[in-house]
């Protein structure tokens, strides 16, 4: 019974956190006139709020990350996903999401106003605009990271991936970096909204050139699945298929 209440209580707390962030976030996106700015101030409160939380978050492999463009993959397991990955990359990173998101009252216009891009999973035809802009944009110059599981369920393991991360990574001659999350799943289970303690871990893995070849968007997606895999401590949802 106490131990259910100090959850309860600690659980209101990280919502109450969260939102009081994302309000400052709302107002920094209002007043800050770049979009570096703007992402630097938003990574500085989704820090904050891991930190103030009390959930200890750990980062390794920064180094790892090409200083020229690149297209970070990531495994996805829960709703703070997003939001650590995003504090845990630099701010040149902005994100594909699902277009559901756009549609969050509030969250929708910040994330347009962070410079993230949306894409619809259901209609062929706006996904495949989605993915022409996404591609526009790396070409550009522009670090892009996705969940290339497009969404993510109760049970544990690594689902099948998604080829539009590596389709624009092989056009835009973008490296791959895969990146793993461990801790998401137990700190906020797909089932429930109420938040538990645990360390969140972000892993940068070894950056994966484009390959040659007419199959190179398929063998990126499945070395960059393979990696992912082998540091996941989930298993693989595909094996068997």
């Amino acid at each position: 019974m106490v131990r259910s209440t100090l959850r309860l209580a600690w659980g209101t707390y990280c919502w109450l956190l969260f939102g009081a962030l994302l309000l400052t976030a709302l107002l920094g996106a209002i007043l800050l006139p770049s979009l570096r700015l703007r992402r630097d101030a938003s990574r500085g409160l989704a820090r904050a709020f891991f930190s103030l939380a009390g959930l200890g978050l750990r980062i390794d492999g920064l180094e790892k990350l090409p200083e020229s463009p690149s297209v970070v993959v990531a495994n996805h397991s829960s709703y703070v996903d997003g939001p650590l990955l995003y504090a845990a990359l630099p701010s040149r990173f902005g994100f594909v999401i699902k277009k559901e998101a756009a549609a969050v009252p509030l969250g929708g216009w910040l994330l347009r106003r962070l410079g993230h891009e949306f894409v619809d999973r259901h209609n062929k035809s706006e996904s495949s605009k989605d993915a022409r802009r996404i591609l526009k944009a790396a070409v550009s110059g522009h670090s892009v990271a996705f969940f290339p599981e497009g969404t993510f369920a109760a049970e544990p393991g690594l689902a099948r991936f998604h080829s539009g991360a590596f389709v624009t990574a092989t056009k835009a001659g973008m490296p791959v970096v895969p990146v793993v999350i461990h801790g998401a799943r137990h700190v906020l289970p797909s089932e429930t909204w109420l938040p538990r303690r645990g360390p969140l871990h972000v892993e940068i893995l070894e950056p994966l050139p484009p390959p040659p070849g007419p199959d190179a968007v398929a063998a990126l997606r499945e070395a960059s699945r393979s990696a992912i895999l082998a540091r996941l401590d989930e298993p693989d949802l595909m094996a068997g298929a």
